[in-house]
């Protein structure tokens, strides 16, 4: 059976349509994970469900447990897994509810723990490990989403960089001026350190971001927070469409770079 993590940002709490079979906590090295995880089944596939910011969106983004999130999912023996996360878009035509299959990441963060090998602790010698990064998306999970896009009807932007920040706060114009020169397309809380802890697990990691509203800047008027959890909530039919055939499309077998990560990156 196929095993798939959904991991649901703002706004996404759930997965409509999935038959759930029971909810589960996790205990981790790294400690809780945001949430219990909730499983079920849709067609062959077995989709585990957890919402990154708790299920009440009591955790801010600084503040999720990463490593523990990754880690329950890799513990459940998921594979591969779906990041949905809302955005804001720095491009202009990254119009509000555009969604974006992202395939690079500039990571913009400085104080999150972002990876489960940390050189020698209490006394041992433990592994030092360097992920290649170059790709931070599954390759063939991209293909599978896309694919799934024409058959769901749901319009996708195929590619994307995704300016990932620490927050809580929202961006000044200036620093959207700046991540628009170095290529960022839309920018967000979340998207660091999730990929590279997923590659470290071995695990196929690919984003999908809903453009909520336009970054700090690109218009004259005030962000809130109301616009943006008022952009994913009109989204979420399109999401959920979209889930719906990424799940029928996963392939059994994996043949992506992602299930042979460590090899060769252990020194």
């Amino acid at each position: 059976m196929k095993k798939i993590g959904v991991i649901g940002g703002s706004g996404l709490y759930e997965i409509k349509g999935l038959r759930v079979s029971k909810r589960k906590k996790i205990s981790t090295p790294f400690g809780r994970p945001s949430d219990e995880y909730v499983i079920g089944r849709t067609g062959d596939t077995e989709v585990s469900f957890l919402p990154r910011h708790g299920s009440r969106h009591d955790i801010p983004p600084h503040l999720i447990n990463y490593r523990a999130n990754i880690w329950g999912f890799k513990k459940l023996g998921v594979q591969r897994i779906i990041s949905v996360g809302a955005v804001g878009g720095i491009k202009k035509d990254l119009k509000p509810g555009t969604v974006v299959i992202l395939d690079q990441i500039i990571d913009m963060t400085k104080a999150r723990a972002s990876t489960f090998y940390e050189g020698k602790t209490a006394g041992r010698r433990a592994e030092v490990v360097h992920i290649d990064l170059t790709g931070p998306y599954c390759p063939e999970m991209r293909k599978v989403i896309l694919r799934s896009g024409q058959t769901s009807k749901v319009p996708l932007k195929n590619g994307g960089t995704y300016m990932a920040v620490e927050g809580p706060r929202l961006e000044t114009a200036a620093e959207i001026r700046a991540f628009a020169r170095l290529g960022g397309s839309v920018v967000g809380m979340t998207g660091m350190p999730e990929a590279s802890l997923a590659r470290e697990l071995e695990i196929c990691y690919s984003g999908i971001s809903v453009v909520a509203n336009y970054a700090a800047g690109i218009t004259s008027g005030k962000l809130t927070t109301k616009e943006v959890m008022d952009g994913m909530k009109a989204s979420t039919e399109k999401i959920r469409r979209l889930l719906e055939q990424i799940f029928r499309h996963v392939p059994e077998k994996r043949k992506c770079p992602c299930k042979d990560a460590l090899k060769d990156a252990k020194l």
